[in-house]
This record gives C-alpha cells, structure tokens and sequence, in this order.
C-alpha cells in the first residue's frame, strides 16, 4: 500500500472530476425527463466521491498533510479556497444523504427541494477540491 501513497492525489483529483462531470451529467438528464439516466449519474456520483473520501482519508493516514508552497496573493487565495472547500464538504455529507434518501422514498418535491441545494454545493466541493490540487501538487508543489 504505502507504494501506491504517492499516487493517491492524482487519483483524488480524477475521481473529484469525475463526479464533477457525473453531477452535471445527471442534471442534465433530469431536465430533458430522462429519470434513469439521471438516477444512474447520481448512483454513480455517490460511488465516486465515496471512493474519493476512502482514498483521501487513506492517503493522509500514511502521508500526513502537505504544506502550500505559494507565496504572495495566491496563498490567502489558496486558503479561502481550502476553507470553503473543507467545510462544505462536511456540510454536503448530510444533504447527500437527505437527498438520496427522499428520492428512494419517492417523496420528488422535497427530493427537488433540498436537491437544489445540493447540487451546486457538491459541485463546489468537487470542483474546488480539484483547484486545490492543482493548487498543492500542480502549481506550487512542495
């Protein structure tokens, strides 16, 4: 395992985009009617950002944190990014769940209701966290 170590933030950064990519996929597909596709993106949204929380969880484990290199204004830019980023991401874990669980129980409008919270909250959280690689491995890497 701890070989793999080094290669878990681009694989993070991957399955962030690719939720990303899956979110807006699905939200297309409800606005055009098409309820399956729509519940598959979302199926597979979950899956990989559940992947992606196993694998930044076990990267950190063993590595520990990285510390931003950047200097001048990118790194109060950097930080506010961070912050944002790291608590919506926990706020976003209930509304996943909240959501998911009303559109299993067939309950649609209160399913749409908190979904258009949702939505563009995950979407933040996933397009951010890519940002933030970029940022911490891409751009100013240690």
């Amino acid at each position: 395992m701890p070989d793999l170590i080094p290669f878990l933030p681009h694989l993070n950064a991957i399955l962030n985009s690719t939720s990303a990519l899956l979110l807006l996929s699905g939200y297309s597909f409800i606005r055009r009617g098409n309820v399956r596709a729509h519940r598959n993106c979302q199926i597979a949204a979950v899956i990989t950002s559940s992947l992606f929380l196993i694998s930044y969880l076990t990267y950190h484990y063993y590595h520990g944190s990285t510390r931003f290199t950047g200097q001048g204004m990118v790194r109060p830019l950097y930080f506010v990014i961070l912050l944002t980023h790291t608590i919506l991401a926990v706020v976003i874990v209930p509304l996943i769940l909240i959501t998911i669980y009303r559109a299993a129980r067939a309950d649609f409008d209160r399913h749409r209701r908190i979904a258009r919270w949702t939505l563009p909250l995950w979407l933040y959280v996933s397009v951010t966290g890519v940002v933030v690689y970029l940022m911490l491995y891409q751009i100013y890497p240690s």
